[in-house]
């Protein structure tokens, strides 16, 4: 009986702890957290004017235009927007994680005597600028002993916050190589080691027209275009370009113009840099930065990258007549409306292939729409150097497709030299290596059809 007495008495009394740990626990979670105080009040878009003084740099002097943010000093530049904003918005947003002292008589202490970082900001209507000024980091190396420039107060922020404040010149500056309207560009000369090629947009198509007049591959230009507008400077080597020789500008090792407009801009490739990099320079700035390695190489490539890379135009939905000649023997098919269910989908009246030479029958449409779609996507892998042999002088296959509801046609011949397979368009000069074993596949397919 004593022994069931106790139970009860202790389970009694861990149900009343229980009770009371879920009912303080849920008052508890139901308060809201308490949020730290703000250093400043002041808004972002509000800030008109920035000074940064950076850890062992230069100082920066920034002001808000009606186009953005201007670097004024050191030097007169186009800021970075984006990361000016972002310096606004931190401090906006800065929180006191907690008060160290009220009124600190020893602030060397805090390493607040000759502060690291110093950051100066004026908003709209201030006549005065309010300062932000970052000592040494806690022990624990997660938080920063900061104060305002109005008084000793000492507090902490977060420690991650510091590189938020500390930066140089090169840091807030525009970094583009070269600034112009991505969507206005209609023209693109290159030059370099590997050779020199013009390219010019004919409304949505871009054009190769030196050193040879060809159609030119869409995603290659357009990708190109892209990385010259995105390029950045990796950094900033002379505010004047004084003598080019020191940088190899002298005789640049490529260059890239971009007609934008009315605006052409030049952006001209020197020597090596250290760190893998390599000077440069838009020549109608007076600066020499650097830019990486790789943007080098994309911009020094043979002429014929930027060619077409499709043989065929067509595709296979809207092919309507195939002729494909080979050893002596023309093949000839037409896509029709069909009276008899489609090999392919089972629907009368459907458009399937029939054949139509060297005598007209019935064939495996669903098979012959393969080959056409392999067909079309046929694509050339490089062009040859002038002078390569090819056997287009004794082509093996010769093709012609009708497409667009008979509105457009073209024809496309092969060569080929011991394994190696060109194709040549009608339309275009020269001839580009096709995939050998992709070639011979396809033709297989339509010795079936024999």
């Amino acid at each position: 009986m004593g022994r069931f007495r106790s139970t009860l008495v202790l389970t009694v009394i861990c149900l009343g702890l229980f009770g009371y740990i879920y009912f303080y626990e849920s008052k508890r979670q139901a308060s809201p957290a308490e949020e730290n105080p703000l250093a400043f009040v002041v808004q972002a878009d509000a800030i008109e004017e920035l000074t940064v003084a950076p850890a062992g740099g230069e100082s920066s002097t920034l002001r808000k235009s009606e186009g953005g943010w201007d670097l004024v000093e050191p030097s007169a530049a186009d800021a970075d927007d984006v990361a000016v904003e972002n310096l606004a918005q931190a401090l906006a947003s800065l929180e006191i994680q907690r008060v160290v002292n009220d009124n600190a008589v020893d602030l060397a202490q805090y390493g607040l005597a000759e502060p690291t970082v110093d950051v100066g900001f004026r908003a709209a209507g201030d006549t005065t600028p309010t300062h932000l000024m970052l000592g040494d980091k806690t022990p624990a190396g997660t938080e920063v002993y900061a104060r305002t420039g109005d008084g000793n107060r000492v507090f902490l922020i977060s420690g991650y916050l510091e590189g938020s404040f500390n930066k140089t010149p090169f840091d807030l500056r525009d970094k583009a190589i070269l600034k112009f309207e991505r969507d206005e560009v209609v023209g693109l000369d290159l030059a370099g080691a590997n050779g020199a090629a013009a390219l010019a947009k004919n409304g949505s198509d871009w054009t190769l027209s030196a050193p040879v007049r060809a159609s030119a591959d869409f995603s290659t230009v357009e990708g190109l275009i892209g990385q010259i507008h995105s390029g950045r400077m990796t950094s900033l080597t002379a505010s004047e370009t004084g003598d080019l020789s020191e940088y190899g500008l002298d005789r640049p090792v490529a260059s890239a113009t971009v007609l934008a407009g009315e605006t052409r801009l030049t952006l001209e490739v020197g020597g090596p840099a250290p760190s893998g990099s390599v000077y440069a320079r838009d020549v109608s700035r007076p600066l020499v930065f650097t830019i990486p390695q790789t943007l080098l190489t994309a911009l020094d490539r043979a002429p014929s990258t930027y060619r077409r890379k499709d043989l065929f135009d067509f595709r296979s939905f809207n092919a309507t007549t195939l002729e494909i000649s080979r050893d002596g023997i023309t093949m000839a098919f037409e896509k029709a409306e069909g009276d008899e269910p489609d090999a392919n989908d089972g629907d009368v009246g459907s458009a399937r292939w029939r054949q139509t030479a060297p005598e007209p029958k019935d064939i495996d449409a669903a098979a012959l729409e393969s080959l056409v779609a392999q067909l079309s996507a046929l694509r050339i892998e490089s062009y040859p150097a002038d002078g390569t042999p090819t056997g287009l002088d004794s082509p093996v296959a010769e093709v012609a497709v009708t497409f667009d509801d008979g509105a457009r046609q073209e024809r496309v011949a092969f060569g080929r030299v011991d394994t190696g397979v060109y194709g040549a368009r009608s339309d275009e000069p020269g001839a580009g290596v096709i995939n050998e074993t992709t070639f011979q596949s396809i033709m297989d397919g339509f010795d079936d059809f024999k």
